[in-house]
């Protein structure tokens, strides 16, 4: 199983407990949008086209498996 990285967590845990959030299209170069992508990267999360210069980004079921592993 891939180690999580202390941000990939905190994203994970956020998504969560607040469900899917909105992501600006032009988050590029930033802290948020590395982490956004290397959580897809491992099927941690899935982000679609919202709109209006956003996307929507969800924790996948592989996502909801990696956190609940970390806190055992």
């Amino acid at each position: 199983m891939a180690t999580i990285l202390p941000q990939q967590q905190l994203l994970l845990e956020l998504l969560i407990m607040s469900g899917d959030i909105a992501v600006a299209e032009d988050s590029a170069g930033t802290i948020l949008a590395s982490t956004l992508k290397e959580c897809t990267r491992h099927g941690w999360t899935e982000t679609k086209i919202f709109g209006g210069g956003f996307n929507k980004v969800t924790i996948t079921a592989k996502g909801r498996e990696i956190i609940s592993t970390q806190k055992n």
